[in-house]
């Protein structure tokens, strides 16, 4: 609930950071004072489970629950998780798996998916005591579905009530230079892709999006603007919203794919647009894949505006879709003379963070991080040189197709 409070503020945060240098992906000012998260245990069964969690310092927290998928979730201040590699991918008793990151500057949160409907019957910390660490204690003991949904209507009232009205967002710019929004995927708690050797999805798309950020701003033809500029969590639905505050004209989501073996195997970079329906079962899979996010973030879907619900019946989205769609064969244009493209490099399915209804928007799948030759190139600053560059050429044509056609329209 705090997230959906902060929204405002955050948009005001990015705006602000966006012309700014920023830290190292990972990489956070002051992270040295942060509490220090350092071991985990889960103990239990089906009927009642306790997670323990050692911490350098006490700390606050909050907690809440969420619904289809059943989810617990823990709001902390900002921590810094020193954890084992692979923690919280295995569960035990009611707890199938948890997840934990930064959720926005200042605060993190844990995710913990449910195997059945719980009651939180105590959620604590201990300060360290004789040589102990601090301990963040949660228990969890099952119950039924309806007494699980009475608990959650009851949070949200409250939270509502708690809730600080939010300001306006900041007015577009007079600048009359067309605005370029970035949206490096991911971010925060929600990892994206992990490859075995460790690395992570959000770290290697936002590095290319600082570079292409330093790339078209070089130029001095546009305003940029990125929805994350460091290791936050943006909600899907605030990256569009960001977009529209701010008067965009473009909009370019980045990601990087992942395909198990057992599945096949892909490579090179693919441009999706939205559509109604996917182009095929890999575009359904991408776009199920990234449209998770929120879900991951224990973000509560039923909260989300629907001003973008039915935006695909809104005739200014058709013109939208059109340009969405030159720009997207524009980028396949100038993108395979930067890098390998897959087979088919065009496909379109409906992926939530395309779905502003005035803004051409397309989504960026750089590479497959499963591919070992794809991994080399997007770990590679060579390889992230050459491909914004294509992108940045890509930008060119399209806005100077467009005013070309524009000019034409007003003769």
């Amino acid at each position: 609930m705090a997230l959906r409070a902060a929204s405002c503020a955050l948009l005001g945060v990015l705006v602000a950071a966006a012309a700014s240098a920023a830290e190292p992906p990972g990489v956070r000012p002051g992270a040295e004072s942060f509490p220090v998260a350092t071991a985990v245990r889960l103990g239990g069964d089906e009927a009642q489970t306790r997670f323990v969690m050692d911490l350098s310092r006490k700390i606050d927290l909050h907690v809440f629950t969420l619904a289809d998928p059943y989810r617990v979730v823990l709001d902390i201040p900002e921590v810094t998780f020193q954890l084992p590699p692979k923690a919280g991918e295995q569960g035990r008793g009611l707890i199938k798996a948890f997840r934990f990151g930064l959720v926005m500057p200042g605060g993190s949160r844990m995710v913990f998916d449910l195997r059945k409907p719980v009651r939180v019957d105590k959620a604590f910390v201990i300060a360290a005591a004789h040589g102990s660490p601090a301990r963040l204690v949660l228990d969890l003991v099952r119950t039924d579905r309806a007494s699980f949904l009475r608990r959650i209507v009851r949070d949200d009232r409250l939270a509502r009530a708690e809730m600080p009205r939010q300001s306006r967002p900041p007015p577009a710019s007079n600048d009359p230079r067309p605005l370029v929004v970035l949206d490096p995927g991911h971010g925060g708690i929600d990892t994206g892709t992990r490859t075995p050797s460790g690395q992570q999805e959000k770290n290697i798309v936002l590095a290319f999006a600082r570079q292409l950020h330093g790339r078209l701003e070089e130029t001095g033809k546009y305003r940029v603007l990125m929805t994350r500029t460091d290791d936050t969590f943006v909600p899907l639905a605030e990256r569009v919203h960001i977009a529209r505050a701010a008067g965009a004209s473009l909009f370019i989501s980045l990601h990087a794919d992942f395909l198990p073996r057992r599945e096949g195997n892909a490579e090179g970079a693919t441009i999706y647009t939205l559509s109604n329906t996917a182009s095929d079962s890999e575009a359904a899979r991408v776009a199920e894949k990234e449209n998770r996010a929120d879900v991951i973030a224990g973000v509560d879907l039923k909260a989300q505006p629907d001003d973008v619900a039915n935006i695909l019946l809104d005739l200014a989205q058709r013109e939208t879709r059109s340009f969405s769609l030159q720009f997207a064969h524009e980028l396949a244009g100038e993108m395979k003379t930067a890098t390998r493209l897959h087979k088919r490099p065009l496909k379109s399915a409906g992926f939530r963070v395309l779905r502003a209804p005035d803004v051409p928007s397309v989504l960026i799948e750089l590479g497959y991080v499963s591919d070992g030759h794809d991994l080399q190139s997007l770990l590679s600053q060579r390889w992230r040189d050459r491909t914004a560059d294509a992108i940045a050429r890509a930008i060119d044509d399209h806005f100077a197709s467009h005013t070309a056609g524009a000019r034409a329209g007003m003769n």
